[in-house]
């Protein structure tokens, strides 16, 4: 449920102290994220959005509150053209609400990160805009929240049971974690001086440049930058030079400690993408284009290993394979899981309402509910060798076709932090090899 804020501001502390079994604020901020608010007072909710842009009356003067009318109405517009899902004219052909959100935070992420390539911190007016757009798009999550019942108490001592309201648990647990994690990658912060990842590269002893401004500059006193170890995959990427020497033990030591823990931050964001995902309804489009028969999918090779008796290794299926690029991977990946499905729902037959660990429990000795299995270990082993794996069909299809706002903000929000931290990740990779390199010469 969404809820409409259209109350004033000096009733927050009214409003948020009159219910209990309020779950409290997850993010540390002065004002109640959450509004619970009791229904019988009719009392509106507060606007923590309007408060974190800082849009409430002002009273320093005509400038000051131009400038907050300015933002007020930039965000209108904004949100106007969420609801009307990105069809301004209001003739229905837009996307659903879900979708232009989901397509928001998308093209932010590529507004602001689409050039980051390198190891430097991130510049102040594209922080400001991160922050501030990201702070717009996942105020809807205020609101999305789920009653309970709770007990109020009179004035004259006696009580009487109310459905209050709180966050939706599935935000109440990934957003804020989400938030950190962010913060982790683009914040220097004092509580977190030894994770500052972005912020942490300012005097580095590695530079940038270009295949063909190092080809006209590079001389025999100049540093000399070895071959990158993408080779020709990535020939328009900037490929970091160290000197001849290679980096010294600290600043190597410090690149191993950030690459840590960014392989941490893209991990965590993975699972938690991984998890919206699973919870997302797969589109009856989806299911329509399934082929009859497993077999069918996968092919016979990948078929045999899967149905072989015994012991079963995705590992060494996967090796059996031989993929050598993400294209190939993302084809099995996609052959794999449509086959997974089809088994799934053979072997769900008779049990059509329940989930499928209920059904995995029931039928073991299942053939279908064995192959179904082992094609998600394969899934799940393939996905962990190519991590910068883009979306399967399935994935696009339900992102596409999701009409739950909450769960297209934390899936979206877990996307792009995912793929910023795995950019961050390949970049110090490269870093890391050319010290080797110049170490080796």
């Amino acid at each position: 449920n969404l809820r409409r804020d259209d109350g004033d501001d000096g009733a927050a502390s009214d409003v948020s102290s009159e219910c209990s079994g309020e779950p409290g604020s997850p993010y540390g901020s002065p004002y109640p994220r959450w509004p619970v608010c009791k229904l019988a007072a009719r009392m509106p909710p507060p606007a923590p959005l309007l408060q974190r842009l800082g849009t409430e009356p002002r009273r320093g003067g005509a400038r000051d509150r131009k400038a907050g009318c300015t933002e007020l109405q930039l965000m209108k517009e904004r949100f106007s053209k969420l609801l009307l899902g990105e069809d301004m004219s209001g003739g229905g052909k837009g996307v659903s609400t879900a979708a232009a959100i989901s397509n928001a935070i998308t093209n932010l992420y590529a507004t602001v990160f689409g050039s980051c390539h390198r190891l430097e911190p991130l510049p102040v007016e594209k922080k400001s805009m991160w922050r501030r757009e990201m702070d717009c798009l996942l105020s809807v999550c205020d609101y999305i929240v789920e009653f309970f019942p709770s007990k109020d108490i009179l004035p004259d001592g006696t009580t009487r049971e109310v459905m209050a309201t709180r966050p939706r648990s599935d935000i109440y647990v990934n957003l804020p974690a989400l938030e950190k994690l962010d913060d982790m990658l683009l914040v220097r912060s004092e509580l977190m001086r030894a994770q500052e990842i972005l912020d942490g590269f300012q005097k580095t002893e590695f530079w940038y440049l270009n295949d063909k401004a190092h080809k006209d500059s590079c001389d025999d006193s100049a540093p000399c930058r070895p071959a990158s170890h993408r080779g020709e995959e990535r020939w328009w990427l900037p490929v970091p030079c160290v000197t001849k020497s290679g980096l010294t033990e600290p600043a190597r030591r410090d690149l191993r400690q950030k690459h840590d823990c960014a392989s941490q931050i893209h991990k965590a964001a993975m699972a938690i993408n991984n998890g919206i995902l699973a919870e997302i309804k797969i589109p009856e489009s989806y299911t329509q284009t399934l082929p009859k028969c497993g077999r069918a999918s996968v092919g016979d090779a990948l078929y045999r290993g899967m149905s072989f008796p015994g012991k079963f290794s995705p590992e060494y299926l996967l090796d059996c394979l031989e993929i050598s690029s993400e294209h190939e991977a993302l084809e099995a990946a996609d052959r794999v899981e449509a086959a997974m499905h089809v088994w799934r729902r053979k072997a769900g037959h008779g049990h059509a309402r329940s989930p499928w660990g209920a059904v995995k429990d029931l039928m073991e000795s299942d053939k279908n509910v064995m192959l179904a299995s082992r094609a998600e270990d394969a899934l799940l082993c393939l996905k962990h060798r190519f991590p910068g794996l883009s979306q399967t069909t399935l994935d696009a299809s339900k992102i596409q076709h999701n009409k739950d706002v909450g769960q297209a903000v934390l899936e979206s929000y877990s996307r792009v932090l995912e793929s910023l931290a795995y950019t961050i990740v390949t970049c110090i990779d490269d870093v890391l090899f050319a010290d080797e390199s110049a170490r080796k010469i």
